[in-house]
């Protein structure tokens, strides 16, 4: 099995004992409310997703990623995982004080150590994770309403939050005990915020072809808001699973952490995401993570084949923006079709959802009849 970035899977989650002990000191504790995204990255630290994590990033973790894609003993890391507090919050802290981490409804969920409490730049942080400081920018627009100081330490985790695909969400130990039951030497993920059209069908099964087996692999976590919800992604991808996909070599699976839309760094994130998972390929497509015009299409693939494999650990599979063409009457790409773009059909996710809105049938060499189906009665609610 594929090593775990950095040699060895992390597991914060406490056991009963450590629990029962944990709560019992939970009401002398300060206790500090976690953002969607800080509570699946809390989550996705403590199961070992995020191997070699063991917290939130102290200060110079946190500048060496911001500036130079690594933490600070040098291991390959992409983006900043932080937990932000405002200055009077931080006021009230100490450093070496340990406090709780709370949800929405105010239950403990884990605790953190603090380590560390400091400042930082947050347009510098857009500028070199986000390539911009555009607030339309989702990921920057969350980035400049986190509070001004960040606290670093290691965490544990109490409680998983509650999620509607628990069934789904397998723990990177779990995932690997399925990919070895399997028989699967290697295995290729596919991440993905949308639901499957047939250009993702086509580089799945392109991908499968050059492995044992496929992880389907969908973001459950925080997306923006006109992304199509993840309850109704979900029912897509189980229909389009159970009918097109051999089920010998395929498995559906929840990735439940939040989209930053950080484009190619981002990509970077989730190869090494999945090769936690046991995943030994990745497949890369256009634009991946990316959101409106901020990025390059192909800027995420120039990225992460920018990383020797042997540090990367994880094979990235890079695919060409695919279509379905007319005049080949089948899936194509740029490399495989010479016919003009009057022959390709071509839907924007923008696109896609204003018919959805509007009542339109979306074209069956676009998407599956069934997927058309679910995402049709979604919108129609």
């Amino acid at each position: 099995m594929i090593p775990a970035h950095g040699g060895q899977l992390v597991t914060l989650e406490l056991s009963d004992v450590e629990k029962e002990e944990t709560m019992k000191r939970m009401h002398k504790k300060k206790r500090i409310l976690l953002s969607p995204r800080e509570l699946s990255d809390l989550l996705l630290m403590a199961v070992g997703a995020y191997s070699p994590l063991t917290g939130f990033m102290n200060q110079d973790d946190y500048l060496n990623v911001t500036n130079q894609m690594r933490l600070d003993n040098g291991i390959l890391w992409p983006l900043p995982i932080t937990l932000s507090v405002n200055q009077d919050q931080a006021n009230e802290l100490t450093e070496g004080e340990e406090v709780v981490l709370v949800d929405q409804r105010n239950r403990p969920c884990g605790v953190l150590l603090i380590q560390e409490m400091y400042s930082y730049d947050k347009f510098h942080e857009a500028e070199q994770v986000y390539q911009t400081t555009d607030l339309n920018h989702p990921g920057v627009k969350l980035l400049m309403q986190q509070g001004e100081i960040l606290l670093g330490g290691e965490v544990r985790l109490i409680e998983r939050p509650s999620t509607s695909f628990s069934s789904y969400c397998y723990d990177p130990t779990l995932m690997r005990q399925k990919i070895a039951e399997k028989g699967w030497k290697t295995t290729v993920a596919f991440q993905t915020r949308n639901p499957i059209h047939r250009a993702h069908e086509y580089i799945q099964k392109c991908a499968l072809e050059l492995v044992d087996g496929l992880i389907i692999h969908p973001i459950v976590g925080d997306t923006k808001k006109d992304d199509v919800p993840a309850d109704v992604r979900m029912k897509s991808y189980e229909a389009i699973v159970e009918k097109y996909y051999p089920a010998k070599h395929t498995l559906l699976a929840a990735f439940p952490a939040s989209m930053r839309y950080a484009g190619p760094r981002e990509a970077v994130f989730h190869a090494i995401c999945r090769k936690n998972y046991g995943c030994t390929h990745m497949i890369i497509g256009r634009d991946h993570a990316g959101v409106g015009n901020y990025y390059g299409t192909y800027d995420a693939q120039k990225l992460i084949k920018s990383f020797p494999t042997e540090e990367l650990g994880i094979i990235p599979l890079c695919f060409e923006h695919t279509f379905y063409c007319k005049a080949c009457e089948n899936m194509a790409s740029s490399k495989t079709c010479p016919h003009t773009q009057g022959d390709h059909l071509i839907l924007s996710g923008t696109k896609v959802r204003e018919m959805l809105r509007s009542g339109q049938p979306l074209p069956k060499e676009f998407t599956r009849p069934e997927v058309a189906d679910i995402l049709k009665k979604a919108y129609e609610q």
